[in-house]
């Protein structure tokens, strides 16, 4: 993208050179005074954004959820192949995802959801006419079924079975009483927060009447907030992991909010009634693994929408397709550094016809630049002629400013799409390649935004080679250039903390346009 704005002969130039060829010189400080205002502007905003806020005051109800301990309480172990977790009467806590280690070890421990102290997700009734189990309550352990009974005689039976990273709690309400009780049932997860989030979506996440939201930490410290749905899931997202509650009933209100240092995501279905003699079943889905697409397809068959929790951003039309294709060119080389390169390779490829047509048309505006002058000077003061002859000597050369920049404006969408696919692919989470041990994360030696900036910087040399240097200092196109030479600089520090997949893509893109530089020169000289 940015060798088609660092290169002097390119239509961003050449449009900066004839829309300031006939502007009065700019002061240097004029330039230096409104980029300090920009800056001022900019740390404001930031500090303003990021300025602590007094947080809703919790209520006595509000702190007795999270300070209800049941450590003592009897544990028993539910799990599939996917999946280890322990419950605790109403509580499931401590879910181990068996194929995903902790560090980049594969023999260490294995990724906790909801392992923190005093963090759970609570599945219960609330009841009216009688009373219902709570956080404390004692089950028995019958025929692998937990069962209570209470003071009235109602009996409740509890099934959990488990399928991969799905859990689903059924419950039964057996009403031996003599009139109507009711019970509204309910699914609650408490947890910490994690405050970054690797520009991803993170944080709690709702599906309400068909609409996926997010609350991301910062804004759930602040405020609460509450939604009424016919149906849906509430729960919180990592940037690799997400824990998800959906309550198998209609009219629900789902709440998020913070209480202490701890969030709270429920949500309350209304009450059902229950007749004498019968019997009332209430069903709970949970998801706990990974926000991976294959997975959450398979997941979204038993909870509607779960598999549109995967933020992909504004250009999630291109980062789909490229984490698709990354997935399909690991599955051959078992290896996302060479995957990425390759998916490097086949873009640029695909790209190289109007790569092609961009620098010959650059080449035909640096050509033209002496006829520009000299029209830009007899018309100086009739805009409307000066217009038209340059319409007309673009005709005749078959080109325009802005054709140099279609490359550029492609490889916009393609860049930002791209970080995406390697920010959320749980795949690319601690995928080795070379000495870089996590390509999801920064390259902890710095070696490739370095490799980065020098391959950017010979792009540039090897793009500007043989132009004229012009000696005027109000030159538009020149200023433009000189100030595109600070661009490798820039560019290698600010891609020092970004993902290495990333930098590791911009690199071999560098060195492919290098090459195709020298063979897109060495043809047209031929000629």
């Amino acid at each position: 993208m940015v060798k088609f704005l660092d290169n002097n002969n390119s239509g961003f130039a050449a449009w900066n050179a004839n829309r300031g060829a006939t502007a009065k010189p700019k002061s240097k400080f004029g330039g230096f005074f409104w980029w300090f205002i920009l800056f001022i502007g900019s740390w404001w905003l930031i500090s303003m954004w990021t300025s602590p806020k007094n947080a809703p005051t919790p209520t006595d109800a509000d702190v007795a959820i999270i300070s209800n301990n049941v450590v003592d309480m009897p544990t028993h172990e539910i799990s599939s192949d996917k999946i280890v977790a322990d419950v605790r009467g109403l509580r499931i806590s401590n879910i181990a995802l068996m194929d995903y280690a902790a560090t980049s070890d594969a023999e260490s421990e294995r990724v906790k959801l909801l392992g923190a102290d005093n963090d759970f997700m609570e599945l219960g009734l609330n009841a009216t006419g009688t009373t219902a189990p709570d956080a404390n309550t004692v089950w028995q352990d019958t025929d692998g079924k937990m069962t209570w009974r209470n003071s009235d005689g109602v009996v409740f039976t509890r099934d959990i079975t488990v399928d991969g990273y799905l859990v689903t709690v059924t419950d039964s309400v057996e009403n031996t009483m003599a009139h109507d009780i009711s019970f509204a049932p309910y699914a609650r997860i408490v947890r910490g927060g994690e405050r970054s989030s690797a520009a991803v979506a993170t944080g709690a996440v709702t599906n309400t009447n068909s609409r996926v939201r997010y609350v991301d930490w910062g804004r759930a410290a602040k405020k609460s907030y509450v939604y009424s749905t016919t149906n849906g899931f509430v729960g919180f997202a990592d940037q690799y992991w997400q824990t998800i509650a959906n309550v198998k009933s209609p009219d629900q209100t789902m709440r998020i909010k913070s209480i202490a240092d701890k969030y709270v995501a429920d949500a309350v279905a209304s009450p059902i009634v229950v007749k004498p003699n019968n019997t009332g079943v209430f069903t709970t889905t949970i998801f706990a693994g990974p926000r991976e697409t294959r997975v959450l397809d398979t997941a979204e068959t038993v909870i509607p929408g779960i598999d549109k929790t995967i933020d992909y951003g504004w250009f999630w039309f291109f980062a789909r397709p490229l984490l698709w294709a990354l997935n399909i060119l690991n599955s051959f080389v078992m290896n996302y550094g060479v995957a990425i390169i390759l998916l490097t390779i086949l873009l640029r490829l695909l790209m190289w016809p109007l790569t092609r047509k961009s620098f010959v048309s650059s080449i035909k505006m640096q050509q033209m630049q002496p006829e520009l002058k000299r029209i830009q000077k007899l018309y100086a003061n009739d805009k409307a002629r000066l217009q038209m002859e340059m319409m007309n000597l673009y005709r005749t050369h078959k080109t325009s400013p802005m054709s140099g920049c279609l490359p550029m404006l492609i490889q916009i969408p393609i860049f930002f799409a791209l970080y995406k696919a390697l920010v959320v692919s749980v795949n690319m989470r601690n995928a080795h390649f070379l000495w870089i041990s996590d390509l999801a994360a920064m390259d902890p030696y710095f070696i490739l935004p370095v490799l980065m900036g020098l391959t950017m910087w010979l792009q540039q040399y090897l793009q500007s080679g043989g132009i004229k240097k012009s000696a005027d200092g109000n030159d538009v196109a020149a200023q433009t250039g000189r100030m595109m030479k600070w661009l490798p600089i820039i560019f290698t520090i600010m891609f020092a903390w970004m993902p290495a997949g990333l930098v590791l893509y911009w690199t071999v893109s560098n060195i492919f346009g290098i090459v195709q530089t020298y063979i897109i020169k060495r043809r047209l000289n031929s000629k």
